[in-house]
């Protein structure tokens, strides 16, 4: 079965544009996403080694409240088949994928883990949300998720990170702990400190 509207119209244009190399690329970036390993260690990395270890609290909590949301509520109660599942006509360049579509758990995971660098290292800001684009780009150029899926998952991940920067940021200033001593943050800072 074709898929009509918009969304189709959309999803049948990166049809067209397929080539070799644009496989591997859109391939690589999709596999980026895959299971969230990557954007759990580069979250991992800064909470290991940043000295302003708000940046891996917020980014595993905004992981964790995606994977939540997008995966265990909103997958299972929108319950929207993938674009492979409608039109089977399209060769998939992936393993068919046996979960839900909406929303882009792939596009959520990838903007809740570049919003919350962004929210502390504005400076890696272009390079992350790039990637995330590019994750984000690789489902619709894969046919594996709607326009609308994509744009539902950059939602979620942005609101993730969002809401748990606000909270990790008040939590470190109600217990008074430093942004900039690793691990000794968690010590409160005495008045003869300042």
């Amino acid at each position: 079965m074709v898929i009509a509207g918009w969304e189709g119209d959309v999803l049948y244009w990166f049809q067209s544009i397929h080539s070799d190399i644009l496989d591997g690329v859109f391939k690589f970036f999709t596999l980026l996403g895959e299971k969230g390993l990557f954007w759990i260690a580069v979250i991992l990395l800064f909470l290991l080694f940043s000295k302003d270890k708000r940046i891996g609290i917020t980014g595993i909590l905004a992981l964790v409240l995606d994977i939540v949301i997008c995966n265990l509520i909103l997958k299972n109660l929108v319950a929207r088949d993938r674009p492979a599942w409608i039109d089977t006509s399209v060769p998939l360049l992936v393993e068919r994928p046996d979960d839900f579509s909406f929303p882009s758990g792939h596009t959520a995971f990838s903007f809740a883990a570049a919003a919350t660098i962004v929210q502390y290292r504005r400076g890696l800001g272009a390079g992350v949300l790039v990637l995330a684009s590019l994750v984000a780009v690789s489902r619709l150029y894969l046919f594996v998720h709607f326009p609308t899926d994509v744009i539902g998952g950059f939602l979620v991940g942005i609101t993730c990170a969002l809401l748990c920067g606000i909270i990790v940021k008040r939590l470190f200033e109600y217990k008074g702990w430093s942004t900039t001593d690793g691990w000794h943050s968690f010590k409160p800072i005495r008045e003869e400190d300042t």
